[in-house]
C-alpha cells in the first residue's frame, strides 16, 4: 500500500488530514487547531481536499462516492459502515437504527463501538449518529464539535 498523506485547511475549521492509497480513503482526520505544513496535492487528492473544503464552507457536497477502506472490518461493522453513508447529510439515525439498518437489531452498543473508533470521518459520517436520549458524544473532537457538524448541514439538533 503506498499512502499519501495530505493537509488540507479549512477555515473557521482548522487543519485536517486525509490519508489515500490511489483514490480510496483509509484514514482522515477532521479539521481543528494549528495549521501543520502543507503537502503537494495530486489531482485525486486535490479533488477530495476541495470537496472537503467546500462541505466546510457550508455547500451540500456529500462523501458517499468516496471510495474507503474497510477491509479491516468484521461484516457487521462494515454493514454499519455501509448503512452511515447512506445516511443523508441533514439527517441523524440513532445507535439503535444504525444497528438494525446494519442487519443487527439490537446492537446498539456495537454501533456505538464502532462510530467510536471510526478513522474515516466525514467519509463515514458518525456525526449523523446520536444517541436515544440527546446527541451523545463524539470523542476528542467534543460534543460542540458534533453539534456544529450537524448544523452545518442543517440536521435539527
Amino acid at each position: 500500500m503506498a499512502v499519501t498523506r495530505v493537509a488540507y485547511e479549512a477555515d473557521g475549521w482548522g487543519v485536517g488530514e486525509l490519508w489515500l492509497d490511489g483514490e480510496v480513503v483509509v484514514w482522515h482526520e477532521l479539521p481543528m487547531g494549528k495549521p501543520r505544513p502543507a503537502t503537494t496535492l495530486s489531482d485525486v487528492s486535490g479533488n477530495v481536499v476541495a470537496r472537503l473544503q467546500a462541505y466546510f464552507a457550508g455547500e451540500p457536497e456529500t462523501f458517499d462516492d468516496v471510495p474507503v477502506d474497510l477491509e479491516y472490518e468484521t461484516p457487521f461493522l462494515e454493514a454499519c459502515a455501509r448503512a452511515l453513508r447512506r445516511i443523508p447529510r441533514g439527517e441523524t439515525v440513532t445507535y439503535g437504527e444504525l444497528a438494525a439498518l446494519a442487519g443487527a437489531p439490537g446492537a446498539a452498543r456495537a454501533a456505538g463501538s464502532f462510530c467510536a473508533r471510526n478513522r474515516l470521518g466525514l467519509f463515514v459520517p458518525c456525526h449523523r449518529v446520536v444517541s436515544a436520549g440527546g446527541l451523545g458524544s463524539y470523542g476528542s473532537h467534543g460534543v460542540a464539535y458534533k453539534k456544529r457538524l450537524l448544523e452545518l448541514e442543517g440536521a435539527a439538533v
